[in-house]
C-alpha cells in the first residue's frame, strides 16, 4: 500500500514537471532552435583538437580562418540569438536578419573547410592517406557534417517558429483541481 503511494506521488511528480516545462515551452518557443544551435556549438567545439589537428595536418588555403570563424561565429550567434528574442517582446526584425547571416556564414565557412578536406584527400599528386595514427581527419569531416547539419536544422527551425509556436500554444497546461466544479457562486455583494 506505501509503495503504491510512493509510485503515485513520483507519477505526479513527472507530470508535474512536464507540465511546467510545456508552460515554460508556451512562454518560449524560441528556446527549441535555441537548443539546436547550442547543441551545433557543442558538437564543433568539443572536437575541436581533431579539427584542429586536420588542420595543421592537411594545411590547405584557409583552412585555419574557417576554424576560426566558425569558432568566432558560433559564439556571436548565441549573442546574437540572445538579442533577437527579448523576454516578453516581439522579435527584433534586424538581429533576426543577422542571426540568419550568421547561420548562412557558419554553413558557408563549414561547407569551404570540408572541400578542403575532400581536395587533400582526393587529389592526384600526394594525396593524403588516412591511417590509425590520422584517424582525427575522418573525425574532423565528420564533425563539421554534423555542425551543417545543426546549423541547418536550426535556421528550419527559426523559419518555422510562427507555424509550431501556435500548435505549442494550443496545448491545455491547466490543472484540474479536485472538488472546483462542486463550489458554488460565492456573494461578493456584502449585503446580508
Amino acid at each position: 500500500m506505501a509503495n503504491q503511494k510512493t509510485a503515485g506521488r513520483q507519477n505526479r511528480g513527472i507530470k508535474e514537471a512536464l507540465r511546467k516545462s510545456m508552460v515554460s515551452l508556451k512562454r518560449s518557443p524560441q528556446n527549441i532552435p535555441l537548443a539546436a544551435l547550442a547543441a551545433a556549438f557543442f558538437i564543433y567545439s568539443l572536437n575541436l583538437s581533431s579539427i584542429a589537428k586536420t588542420t595543421s595536418r592537411i594545411n590547405g588555403a584557409n583552412m585555419g580562418q574557417c576554424e576560426f570563424a566558425a569558432m568566432l561565429f558560433s559564439i556571436l550567434a548565441f549573442v546574437v540569438f540572445l538579442r533577437t528574442f527579448p523576454r516578453r517582446k516581439p522579435a527584433n526584425k534586424v538581429m533576426l536578419g543577422l542571426l540568419f547571416f550568421m547561420l548562412a556564414l557558419l554553413v558557408g565557412v563549414d561547407i569551404i573547410y570540408i572541400s578542403r578536406i575532400t581536395d587533400a584527400l582526393t587529389r592526384e599528386v600526394n594525396p593524403i592517406q588516412v591511417s590509425a595514427d590520422s584517424q582525427f581527419i575522418n573525425t574532423a569531416k565528420s564533425v563539421v557534417s554534423a555542425h551543417v547539419i545543426c546549423v541547418g536544422i536550426t535556421a528550419a527551425l527559426l523559419v518555422l517558429l510562427p507555424f509550431y509556436s501556435k500548435a505549442i500554444r494550443k496545448i491545455n497546461t491547466s490543472i484540474e483541481v479536485e472538488g472546483n466544479g462542486s463550489m458554488g457562486a460565492i456573494d461578493i455583494s456584502g449585503e446580508d
